[in-house]
């Protein structure tokens, strides 16, 4: 895509490029401020980042200041809690509040201000998965299942979720772990990513939104060797959304993961639950 808008046509070449190049490192440093307020936890140098980011973004395109923005104020709101993960029942309402209003007043904005529809959540978009799509769901979860307990049992990540015990803590883990789950694809997907797309080639625009969504998993406890399946993983979801342009699919594929994710937690925490994994 790399729209502009106005007058590059009568631009010199270099300056062309120049403007591409500057458009770019204004998006650019949005991704690195999420680095900087979710993988460092650094939120002054983080929003300081994020300020050059739109004052670059206005100076050069006003049409990018304005996608960039609605990222940025996503960003914001994310930042003032901490998404490490805390199944309590006080921070999971204070958690999906906060998450829900980052995908909630960027959609607003853009549609009610703006007056755009770039945001949007394609639930039913009147087209049968192929088989190719059915058979990577099963995929999905075997790869889950061979993957993670190495990750996350050999690496020591597990220990960056609570114990389970109870009952109701298993509730709460599942429940949490699914939430997280739809709100990254309503998010770095629907939201970020489709943002960035406007601006720029597709895959320029996944690795931009893949840094943002991998910052956010490293903060909720996808640490160690985490970014090996992270980062994969962000880019694969942008690339089926943009296959497909189905967000109940997206969503799928996230949960079945994530149902991978729960068991091992489970059987992690408790060694002689659930003994179907090989660690």
């Amino acid at each position: 895509m790399d729209q502009g808008t106005g007058g590059t046509a009568r631009a010199s070449p270099g300056a062309v490029v120049q403007r591409r190049a500057t458009r770019l490192l204004a998006a650019a440093l949005v991704s690195a401020s999420a680095v900087l307020l979710f993988g460092l936890r650094l939120p002054l140098p983080g929003y300081a980042v994020l300020a050059a980011a739109l004052l670059v973004a206005f100076l050069v395109d006003r049409a990018l200041f304005r996608d960039l923005l609605l990222i940025a104020v996503g960003l914001v709101i994310i930042s003032t809690i901490s998404v490490e993960a805390d199944i309590s029942y006080p921070n999971m309402a204070l958690m999906g509040i906060v998450l829900s209003a980052a995908v909630a007043v960027p959609y607003l904005l853009s549609r009610r201000f703006f007056g755009d529809r770039q945001v949007w959540f394609p639930i039913r978009t009147g087209q049968r998965w192929t088989t190719l799509e059915r058979w990577y769901l099963v995929g999905v979860l075997l790869l889950g299942y061979l993957i993670l307990p190495s990750y996350f049992i050999r690496s020591g990540a597990y220990l960056n979720w609570p114990a389970i015990n109870a009952p109701d803590e298993l509730g709460r883990l599942f429940v949490g772990v699914g939430f997280v789950g739809i709100w990254d694809e309503l998010f770095f997907i629907c939201t970020v990513f489709a943002l960035f797309r406007r601006h720029f080639s597709f895959w320029t625009a996944n690795l931009l939104q893949m840094v943002v969504f991998v910052s956010f998993l490293w903060e909720l406890g996808y640490r160690s060797w985490g970014p090996l399946l992270t980062i994969p993983f962000a880019l694969l979801q942008g690339y089926t959304f943009s296959i497909t342009k189905s967000l109940t699919y997206v969503v799928c594929v996230h949960l079945l993961f994530d149902l991978a994710v729960f068991l091992v937690l489970v059987h992690a925490h408790n060694r002689d639950w659930l003994a179907i994994f090989p660690y």
